[in-house]
């Protein structure tokens, strides 16, 4: 609503310009920035935009030459919202001028880098193109001067170079991914980008905003103190579900609590959750109210409100004078100190008695201690009056009730959540637009650090550290937490961060999030209480608001980058059965390729396909989030992926080559003898086929996990493996007997003693690499045992 030839209009926020005046009042959206210019007990919510947990009192007092614009106290932002109170304010920006959009310039700006991920393959892609071209060109170059036709060089350089391509890898990549999409769906972890799941799991530092991230942005009340005992107060957030230790004793004050505020409580439509119109600190009040057993409206009809005198900053004081019974009360609420020095006595029991200095210093003192666990603490007192008494009189010779401390709480999951990241190696980094003493407060409250207070810079601090002592400072691992930070702080910490080489996951809610979350290796919104912006920015949205699915969505990202080394080990490992008996042709002489590019493609996009994408849904193995992150210049091909394949490979391609010459052997021919249509010849070719097969069948089943035995896994959990490796026999006897394929294929029929050869390859393959786990398990058994046996005992280890 704004204020347009002296009359009140409505007019949509596009159509604002400069010079309007804005009528703003409890509720209402600022729709520009403005400068206020009347106001009556005006305070604003900026969590969106600076991160603030509480809202901010604003005035229409002129502020000093060189304050920041965002600390200026005259001044109402776009996409705030008003939380109490009224003003009229000049607007000054609108649109892409506005605070918001100069934060939505700095996202634009962001480029958008390549995962981990997607460097990873397309480094994997070109050297294999470039060994499948270099091999086949040498297979090319030592056949051609043997004397045979030039075709048939061409056609064992080809099949080489077919043998070492993955076909199929693409497809089997994109629904190992698309599986850890839907699978994190389940857990209410929408991903925007498919390679997102995979950046999760190789994520090694985790920059969190606090305010509606760690916290669930809604003041709640922690504890309430009336001479001369604290009571704890259960449950968070605006639902009035929860428990007030002992409440008989407070119902006093939460009835002049209550009466003293101007905010509603409002229940939740269908799908929604509880809200306050106002005051989120009064919201509070009301909430711990009717956890107590306080009935707010029936209190309030009982006692109407006749007079107020509103919140101001110099008194720090709100003030409302009500009519009970035939009489009349001010309850008052307010700063503790301010309050206190206008009480002369106190409540004790049901007795009002003077308040002495030494009652003085021990309210003072529960005040301290409060803000020290970073609660905001509001004073409660009363005194009776006269129906026409002025805010002078009201406000004097006050009865201290109590005290109420309150804070924005972290929400329930969010410590167990951290704890899990930080047992998997992930470094939790807390970067946030609140207070220093807020942030730590949270932070231990959260697990997230302990011990000794961490160093604590704000927003001015890293104004005036150079990139090398940034850089030096988020290197070394101890703990630290920013404060008081704009944007353009937030992106910078993680920019450091990611010149050092971690993988970076930002979380936050606000539009003061966006440009991180999108600098970042992968942002994280919530979806019910954030910002459009800031869901718009991430590549991935919490839709129930949970810290618990960042670790859960971590977990299965690890497990879709294990799986992808899995399938890929798989496929390579045919790879490698498929090159090695054509190479082995090509040197011993005989003429004819071993295996032909055509049935290449049957494996590759055929029988290796399916079962590849069973690999690529296979659930995380049990302690996948007691291990450190992988590092991140790790290539894909480790060499621990090249030992398994060189393995597993190895025993396959013995074999099949193995196979294959024997069963050339037993015609008793020279090779030179052979032709592409001799019955032997065909036979030995299916049976290098139908070997791979066979013996991929094992690695499927042995590749289920890297340590664990087969009699372990069992077959139970192999359903979609078992199907898939099913179907890929299915597959080869239809090549091995149907006449039209074997005319394509160029097969024969083989014999039982024959599929009795390759199903005894395939044990053996099995049979291997049992013992090399066995060996593995051996030797992580003694290396766990000698860690204990030289752990230091004695007394300086159990002083903890």
């Amino acid at each position: 609503m704004v204020l347009r030839n002296g009359e009140r209009v409505d007019v949509p926020a596009v159509s604002l310009v400069v010079g309007d005046i804005l009528v703003l009042e409890a509720g209402d959206a600022v729709p520009a920035d403005a400068q206020v210019i009347e106001a009556h007990g005006l305070t604003v919510d900026n969590s969106a935009l600076t991160g603030e947990s509480e809202p901010a009192r604003r005035t229409s007092d002129a502020v000093a030459a060189g304050v920041a614009p965002l600390d200026a106290g005259n001044l109402v932002w776009m996409g705030t919202t008003v939380s109490a109170g009224t003003a009229r304010a000049v607007v000054v920006a609108t649109a892409k001028d506005t605070e918001f959009g100069r934060i939505y310039r700095l996202t634009a700006q962001t480029r958008i880098e390549q995962s981990p991920l997607q460097r990873q393959v397309a480094g994997m892609a070109r050297r294999v193109a470039v060994a499948a071209f270099c091999i086949g060109a040498l297979v090319f170059a030592i056949r051609l001067p043997s004397g045979g036709p030039v075709v048939t060089s061409f056609v064992f350089a080809l099949g080489v170079m077919v043998a070492l391509v993955p076909e199929g890898l693409p497809a089997t990549m994109s629904v190992a991914l698309a599986v850890g999409v839907r699978r994190m769906a389940r857990r209410k972890a929408l991903i925007k980008k498919l390679v997102a799941v995979e950046t999760l799991g190789s994520t090694t530092v985790i920059c969190t905003d606090k305010t509606g991230t760690l916290t669930k942005a809604e003041m709640t009340v922690q504890a309430v103190w009336v001479p001369d005992q604290i009571h704890a107060v259960s449950g968070a957030g605006y639902e009035p579900v929860g428990d007030v230790e002992n409440p008989e004793p407070l119902r006093r004050m939460l009835r002049a609590a209550v009466l003293c505020c101007d905010a509603r409580l409002l229940p939740p439509q269908p799908g929604g959750r509880w809200r306050v119109l106002g005051d989120t600190t009064e919201g509070a009040l009301l909430v711990v109210a009717a956890k107590a057993g306080v009935d707010v409206s029936a209190e309030q009809r009982a006692a109407p409100r006749i007079e107020e005198f509103p919140f101001d900053a110099d008194r720090k004081l709100m003030t409302t004078v009500h009519r009970v019974d035939d009489t009349a009360v001010a309850y008052v609420k307010g700063a503790p100190q301010e309050l206190l020095a206008r009480c002369t006595h106190i409540v004790q029991g049901d007795v009002v008695v003077a308040i002495s200095d030494a009652m003085r210093r021990r309210v003072l003192a529960v005040t301290d201690d409060m803000s020290r666990d970073a609660l905001r603490v509001l004073s409660v007192a009363y005194r009776p009056v006269s129906a026409d008494t002025g805010q002078a009189e009201a406000e004097r010779d006050l009865i201290l009730l109590g005290l109420i401390g309150m804070l924005d709480p972290p929400r329930p999951e969010v410590s167990t959540a951290i704890a899990t990241c930080q047992r998997a190696g992930i470094r939790i980094v807390m970067v946030t637009g609140d207070s220093a003493l807020t942030a730590e407060a949270i932070a231990r409250k959260v697990g997230l650090i302990s011990g000794a207070s961490p160093r604590a810079l704000t927003g001015a601090d890293l104004d005036h550290l150079d990139e090398q002592q940034l850089r030096a400072l988020l290197a070394d691992p101890s703990p630290v937490l920013f404060a008081r930070v704009k944007p353009e702080h937030k992106m910078r910490v993680v920019s450091t961060f990611k010149d050092l080489g971690e993988i970076v996951a930002v979380t936050g809610d606000g539009a003061n999030d966006a440009p991180a979350l999108r600098r970042a290796d992968i942002g994280v919104a919530m979806g019910a209480s954030g910002t459009d912006v800031a869901r718009e920015a991430a590549v991935m949205v919490l839709l129930d608001d949970s810290f618990a699915s960042i670790a859960a969505a971590v977990e299965r990202g690890r497990s879709v980058y294990q799986n992808i080394r899995t399938f890929l080990i798989y496929v390579f490992t045919s790879n490698v059965g498929e090159l090695v008996p054509i190479l082995a042709a090509t040197f011993a002489g005989f003429p004819l390729v071993p295996l032909s590019a055509v049935q290449v493609l049957a494996i590759d996009l055929g029988s290796d396909v399916l079962p590849a994408l069973a690999l690529g849904t296979l659930q995380p193995e049990p302690g996948t989030m007691d291990k450190p992150p992988r590092n991140p210049r790790e290539p894909l091909f480790s060499a621990a992926v090249m030992r398994r394949i060189l393995f597993l490979g190895g025993i396959q391609a013995a074999g099949v080559t193995a196979v294959f010459f024997w069963h050339i052997h037993s015609a008793g021919l020279p090779f030179s003898a052979f032709t592409a249509d001799n019955l032997v010849y065909r036979e030995a070719l299916t049976m290098t086929q139908a070997g791979i097969v066979i013996s991929q069948i094992f690695v499927g089943l042995t590749l289920r996990s890297d340590r664990l035995s087969i009699v372990t896994l069992g077959l139970r959990s192999s359903g979609r493996m078992l199907a898939a490796q099913g179907l890929s026999l299915v597959a080869i006897c239809a090549i091995t007997y149907l006449p039209p394929l074997q005319r394509l294929f160029h097969t024969a029929a083989l014999s039982v003693a024959d599929w009795a050869i390759l199903v005894a390859c395939g044990v053996l393959l099995l049979a291997a690499d049992e013992i090399r786990k066995a060996v593995l398990r051996a030797q992580r058994r003694h290396a766990t045992s000698a860690s204990v046996g030289t752990a230091p005992t004695g007394p300086s280890n159990a002083v903890q």
